[in-house]
């Protein structure tokens, strides 16, 4: 998940904090009668996954050793394909070129759409596990790279699979639509947009609401939590084309270089943060990747920068773009460079904010103490500079209600003050875990959110 390779440092100190608290926090709310499913249909649910658990357990190790990248995900979309086509889900594939989606009409009621994310990383699984990954994958530019599941999609495909299964044996309990999307290239935050503009809705129901869920390694296995408001940043990705005059090493007079123009293009962005955002609100540029040249005694002609941008604020994020293309064309004017040779700029795909639904958030936390047991649903993290792209799913229909819930997938003591040893690896980390209680779990956890928003009147 590119969105959490920049959250880690932000969770470590949530969790240290959390651990120094006990982890309690304060006491979870009272809840009113009627309000979340009934502890009876929580037992189902429990019993209908602790049948399940095992197979969910081999298909989420399936899908760990064969990771694929962003629109690769052909096996794992056939995998969940056929999940869906057996339980008697309207099944549809190839959407956004590899998305799935299954529709569950079951009478009255609202629509709820569930996401899980299927595409992998380019990372070297270094984990030592029996189902580690050894698997490559082919680039744009030719060769290979290493694939692994270091951001936790294999959970959550399998948590869609889990919760395809519960909700079609609990068909009796719930009333409305249930749409499931097994979504590609969420890390490179295309995915959503591709399904959309493929035609998801000339197939399934716009939503009520849209619910996704994400593993975190700082909670344990068996923790979650959902909370109201600001979640995740927006995101942008964006290459800005810088151009020159190649010319040789030697005699830089003769040439203009992009590699300089380049750099000075990299510090003077951060000025951006520092001095044209208000310092108030949260916004961060990174430039990712500086690729120029190939040679040592070589001036190269042209050099591109690529740019991650996170935001909450949309006025933020177009002083950010603005700022970047005026810093940039100035740097380019400076070095006299003509009309038809100043820099361009490619946006590449990215996301708006994650703003989680109050009533949304305070039904999934009651289904959560019910599904996991009141010490398990924590408090819930600040806003985080990781970013997702599921909320796009819901573009076409503005009231749509948007959820995102953290699942633990960390090992048991991860919250514990006095807790030897380092604290697990991040995702996008090759030493990336997901402990397997964690299926089970967050299978249990997604179901009992899905059976609320549904539930009868």
């Amino acid at each position: 998940m590119r969105k959490l390779a920049m959250v880690a440092a932000a969770l470590l100190v949530v969790g240290v904090a959390l651990g120094r608290l006990g982890v309690a926090g304060p006491a979870p709310p009272t809840l009113s009668a009627g309000e979340p499913a009934d502890a009876d249909l929580a037992k189902k649910v429990a019993k209908s996954v602790g049948q399940d658990e095992e197979r969910l357990v081999k298909i989420f190790k399936h899908i760990h050793a064969n990771p694929e990248l962003a629109f690769q995900e052909t096996k794992t979309a056939a995998l969940v394909a056929k999940e869906f086509k057996d339980l008697g889900y309207e099944t549809y594939t190839g959407v956004g070129k590899t998305g799935v989606v299954g529709v569950l009409k079951n009478g009255p009621g609202p629509v709820v759409m569930f996401r899980g994310d299927m595409d992998a990383l380019p990372v070297r699984e270094t984990t030592g596990l029996p189902w580690a990954s050894k698997a490559t994958a082919p680039t744009e530019g030719g060769g290979f790279v290493p694939v692994m599941h270091a951001c936790g999609h294999d959970a959550h495909v399998t948590f869609l699979v889990g919760v395809a299964k519960v909700m079609k044996e609990l068909k009796r309990e719930w009333s409305g639509t249930l749409v499931l999307v097994a979504q590609p290239a969420e890390e490179v935050g295309l995915g959503a947009d591709a399904m959309v503009k493929d035609g998801l809705y000339d197939k399934a129901p716009k939503p009520d609401v849209l619910v996704a869920s994400h593993v975190i390694p700082l909670y344990p296995a068996g923790a979650a939590s959902a909370k109201a408001g600001r979640r995740m940043a927006g995101t942008d990705q964006m290459d800005v084309i810088i151009y020159g005059v190649g010319g040789h090493g030697s005699a830089p007079q003769l040439a203009k270089d992009p590699v300089v123009m380049g750099s000075m293009a990299v510090l003077g962005y951060q000025t951006l943060i520092s001095r044209v955002v208000d310092p108030q609100e949260p916004a961060v540029i990174t430039v990712g990747a500086f690729q120029a040249g190939t040679v040592n005694n070589v001036i190269p002609d042209s050099a591109t920068l690529k740019l991650n941008l996170r935001w909450f604020d949309p006025k933020v994020r177009a002083q950010m773009i603005e700022g970047i293309k005026r810093i940039t064309d100035g740097i380019a004017a400076a070095a006299d460079m003509p009309k038809d040779r100043m820099p361009r700029y490619v946006m590449k795909g990215g996301a708006g904010p994650v703003v989680n639904d109050e009533e949304a958030s305070r039904r999934a936390e009651a289904a959560l103490q019910l599904a996991l047991g009141r010490d398990k649903v924590l408090p819930g993290l600040p806003p985080v500079m990781g970013s997702e792209d599921f909320q796009n799913l819901a573009a076409p229909s503005p009231t749509t209600k948007i959820l995102l819930i953290w699942v633990g997938c960390g090992p048991a003591d991860v919250l514990e003050g006095k807790k030897k040893g380092p604290m697990p690896a991040a995702n996008h980390n090759p030493n990336f875990k997901v402990e397997l209680p964690t299926i089970a779990a967050g299978t249990r956890a997604n179901a009992g959110i899905m059976l609320e928003l549904l539930k009868k009147p």
